[in-house]
């Protein structure tokens, strides 16, 4: 079986970059539509209000994804399930490009949060099933880490060439992921795990069964605590990424570019906090090392709101709270490996897509606060 193998395999590598891709064009396409939405405004005359209403549907759209995809993925196999995600939210990328309307908008940023929320499940479910356990955080780290990568991405796509081609133009060459089906659609093998769990029970479980398993007695509590915490994080994470690109031009004078430089600097912390969170779970545990990082993140948070006017003479004081924001993400990191350890093979896809996208999908109410407050 793969996941005894000493050392990885070239199988084991087309699935980390699979996975690893496939989440970072995941992220960047859910994020991007933040970066695009005085363009959109100025050709399709949307207002605020409505632009909230986008950003959150498109959310609550990956709680249906993260469930649909999920309870396929444990019927059908990770391996296909995770090649539909990605090309589901290439193709409501893609045709994102072609509204004329907030009706066509609203839709296809849906079908986006729909396949960006398999995406995640079913990769993190295919590397805790093929990977070594004892590397398992650290692998699963390093699919986490194309998360801001994608934030970068997007970030580089909204400030530099959407004023040269143009919103429409960004969305449509974001279908590009793709083409990672087409490239690696031969070379991934399936979960071994899954396939002998699917022999042992001689044959496909019914469609349901996963999803009616997690509100059983023995699954039940430990599925609510996971939700919770997501919940949790995710909100931290939202409140952030969501208002804060709006908080450096709106209270702090700044220009698009250069909020988006800035943002730039939390995603350099991102990569340092993804690249290390892995190895420090496996060295002190998952608990352990979420209760770090988490701790780094509101120190930052709480330095660029609370003090700001005391840090904000120092630069370098405003870079090292905008690297801790970063770093601190890396909480994200511990998910992926930390839920597939709770959950049996039988409904371990749909158990991990449905805690974080059901987080993901509460988040729908994210953006109308924000623009609330």
């Amino acid at each position: 079986m793969l996941s005894d193998q000493d050392h990885l395999t070239p199988a084991h590598r087309r699935i980390l970059l699979l996975a690893w891709a496939g989440w970072l064009f995941d992220f960047y396409d859910l994020i991007l539509y933040s970066f695009l939405l005085t363009e959109i405004s100025r050709e399709l005359h949307l207002a605020r209000e409505e632009h909230s209403l986008v950003l959150g549907f498109s959310l609550g759209m990956t709680a249906g994804g993260g469930v649909l995809f999920g309870v396929l993925a444990d019927r059908f196999g990770r391996r296909p399930i995770l090649q539909i995600t990605i090309l589901t939210y290439s193709l409501g990328t893609v045709m994102c490009g072609f509204s004329t309307s907030l009706g066509s908008l609203l839709f296809w940023r849906g079908v986006t949060g729909l396949g960006v929320g398999g995406e995640w499940g079913s990769g993190h479910t295919l590397i805790a099933e093929t990977f070594p356990p004892r590397r398992r955080g650290h692998f699963g780290a390093l699919m986490q880490s194309g998360a801001p990568l994608g934030v970068g991405l997007a970030a580089v796509m909204g400030t530099l060439f959407t004023p040269a081609y143009g919103w429409r133009a960004t969305f449509i060459v974001s279908g590009l992921p793709a083409l990672l089906v087409a490239a690696f659609r031969k070379g991934i093998p399936e979960s071994d795990l899954w396939e002998l769990r699917r022999r042992e029970a001689g044959g496909g479980q019914r469609l349901g069964a996963p999803l009616a398993a997690l509100f059983r007695g023995g699954i039940r509590g430990t599925a609510f605590k996971a939700l919770v915490l997501a919940v949790l994080n995710m909100s931290a994470y939202w409140f952030t990424y969501v208002w804060f690109p709006g908080y450096l031009q709106e209270e702090r004078g700044m220009t698009v570019a250069r909020s988006g430089i800035w943002i730039l600097v939390i995603v350099a912390g991102e990569l340092v906090g993804y690249a290390t969170f892995g190895t420090v779970s496996d060295w002190i545990g998952r608990k352990s090392a979420f209760t770090l990082y988490a701790v780094l993140m509101s120190c930052g948070l709480a330095l660029l709101t609370l003090f700001w006017d005391v840090i904000a003479p120092s630069r370098g004081l405003l870079l090292s709270a905008m690297g801790l924001v970063g770093i601190g993400t890396g909480t994200w990191s511990n998910f992926g490996p930390f839920f597939s350890e709770l959950f049996p093979t039988s409904l371990r896809n749909s158990a991990v897509g449905a805690a974080l996208n059901l987080a993901r999908g509460v988040q729908f109410f994210t953006p109308l606060v924000i623009t609330w407050v």
